[in-house]
């Protein structure tokens, strides 16, 4: 029998022996390296390797109460910060139900890296427990996708993931990884790895040439308008933009997305133009003899038919992505790149235009067809609701939407003055994006005063994720405008299916009770004269707060621009005033 000596100590039990490292480790180490500190999901079969990993990790991680919403709020997180956002999901309906906010993310350009777990690699094929070809479904509506088959291509897939997604016109990127791979050993520097992206090239420097053509053809001039889009929110080019437009003295309009790239109280702003814009934006698009578009795609909600739209100017398109170059409208003056770095070069050759016909005759537009509405009865009007919180707000919150008549409502009544402070579905129209989207936006600033303008229908698509709101005291204010209808859908029916509402009205509960059953503060207001004291009570609370605001029923978008119609051909106008031609 051997001796044993005092300084003798007994075998570690299995769980305290260092454990080897996997591919899970590797992982959360490209995870930190690309300075992920916040990501969102929710765990299962297959992802519990790469969860184990995350428990002992710093990075923080917020559990949805559905993948659909952990989308959304990664996507906002993205779009107030500039940062990737980041999504850990398992596979099959986990991954699957990751589709409609990687679609919506994909629509607005939005920075994502979505993680979803997948079962081993000789299982794929073979209609395996939660098997779903997430690669194949995902394809469409993805920047680019990955399945990862060989566990040294892992840390260079991630890092490649995350180059994809942050550069050039971003967009999500989904990386499809089988469970074998996450426990497979690798070796501790694994994580670092050489990108290999020969076909993916990004031009940021705009060609010289093409921006002295666009800075004289600005300065020549008459009735020039610029159009800015979201891509000068993503590129960061809000300080640049401002300082371009007065420096030569241009109006200035932007798109759904391009909200808060250009002051709104600025009296060069046009405000927003478009189906549901300004109707002194529309005119003015419709009368200019230049028109500049900076990040922005000529979508058919901003053009109506194109082949009426802008019809005397001439089009200056700034685009990082060459494909979105006359691919709806044809293009005069191409310039392809950053917009930051193209508006910082195109500032030192563009002069100060006086312009005093073309601004005296946009002030009568403004003065022609102001946006309005009518708040002399007892009812809430829903923009009243809007106004009062802006009133309150100074303009200053970080303000979130679902999809309809409430969005709409918010783009035209918000006055907005900073970039990266409107968080909504504009290219995929994603009913629930709303709330969410609030706590994505609330945890990257966890000081700012974040609002939802929600509706009725919208928020019940998504009001599951109250909990996670609560149980991460988050002080998200959502504003219901709950007219019980399906209030875009309902306004269609109105207008061109003869008032015949079929199925746009539902029948909810009190969203104050369900928010007191949740743990957050329920409030309802009914009449007029309780907006001002409510607004004031939910932005004083400090926990999660919805107040359910019983609206007008059947108020409507004003002006709007029917489908097949010109950007001119606006209902919905001031009374006593005419559309002009």
């Amino acid at each position: 029998m051997g001796k044993t000596t005092s300084n003798s100590s007994p075998p570690k039990p299995p769980e305290d022996r260092e454990k080897p490292i996997t591919g899970s480790d590797v992982f959360i180490e490209v995870l930190r390296q690309e300075g992920v500190e916040l990501m969102f999901g929710y765990p299962g079969g297959v992802v519990l390797p790469l969860f184990d990993a995350l428990f002992k990790s710093p990075i923080e991680f917020i559990l949805s109460r559905h993948e659909q919403g952990a989308t959304h709020m990664a996507d906002a997180f993205a779009r107030v910060t500039g940062k990737v956002g980041v999504v850990l999901v398992t596979s099959g309906p986990g991954a699957c139900n990751t589709v409609t906010g990687l679609a919506t993310a994909y629509m607005d350009s939005i920075p994502l890296v979505v993680i979803t777990g997948q079962v081993k690699t000789p299982l794929i094929g073979n209609d395996a427990f939660q098997e779903a070809d997430t690669t194949g479904i995902t394809r469409p509506i993805t920047k680019h996708n990955y399945i990862v088959k060989e566990p040294k291509d892992l840390p260079r897939i991630m890092h490649e993931a995350f180059h994809i997604a942050r550069t050039g016109r971003p967009g999500p990127v989904v990386v499809d990884l089988p469970v074998d791979v996450s426990t497979t050993p690798m070796q501790a520097d694994a994580a670092r790895a050489e990108l290999n992206l020969p076909g993916y090239r990004i031009r940021t420097e705009g060609h010289l040439r093409q921006i002295k053509r666009a800075a004289d053809a600005i300065n020549q001039a008459q009735r020039p308008v610029v159009y800015a889009g979201g891509g000068v929110i993503l590129s960061d080019a809000s300080e640049q933009l401002r300082a371009m437009v007065h420096q030569a003295n241009l109006p200035i309009t932007t798109t759904l997305l391009g909200l808060g790239c250009f002051d709104e109280n600025d009296p060069l702003s046009l405000h927003m133009l478009g189906m549901h814009g300004t109707a002194y934006a529309n005119f003015a698009i419709q009368e200019c003899d230049l028109l500049v578009a900076i990040g922005a795609r000529f979508d058919d909600r901003i053009t109506g038919d194109v082949s009426h739209f802008a019809p005397h100017a001439r089009i200056v398109h700034i685009d990082i992505d060459p494909s979105s170059i006359s691919k709806n409208v044809k293009v005069d003056i191409p310039v392809v790149g950053d917009a930051k770095k193209i508006l910082t070069e195109m500032i030192k050759y563009v002069e100060y235009g006086e312009r005093k016909k073309w601004f005296a005759h946009i002030d009568q537009l403004k003065q022609t067809y102001p946006l309005t509405y009518d708040n002399s009865g007892d009812h809430i009007k829903p923009q009243y609701v809007i106004d009062e919180v802006g009133r309150q707000t100074k303009g200053r919150a970080i303000v979130c939407t679902g999809v309809g008549q409430h969005q709409m409502w918010t783009a035209q009544f918000y006055r907005f003055s900073l970039p990266r402070h409107f968080v909504t579905s504009g290219g995929l129209g994603t009913m629930g994006f709303g709330f969410p989207a609030s706590i994505g936006a609330q945890l990257a600033h966890p000081d700012a005063t974040v609002i939802d303008f929600d509706g009725d229908s919208s928020f019940s698509m998504t009001l599951n994720e109250l909990p996670t709101a609560v149980e991460n005291n988050l002080p998200v204010k959502v504003c219901v405008l709950n007219n019980g209808y399906m209030g875009m859908v309902r306004q269609w029916q109105e207008l061109f299916y003869g008032k015949r509402y079929s199925k746009s009205y539902l029948q909810h509960p009190s969203f104050a009770k369900v928010a007191e059953a949740f743990g957050a503060v329920g409030l309802t207001a009914t009449r007029k004269d309780e907006v001002t004291a409510i607004i004031e009570q939910m932005l004083a609370e400090k926990k999660c707060c919805i107040v359910d605001f019983h609206i007008e029923r059947e108020e409507n978008v004003w002006p709007m621009v029917a489908a097949g119609k010109g950007l001119h051909e606006m209902s919905g106008l001031p009374a006593g005033t005419s559309e002009r031609v």
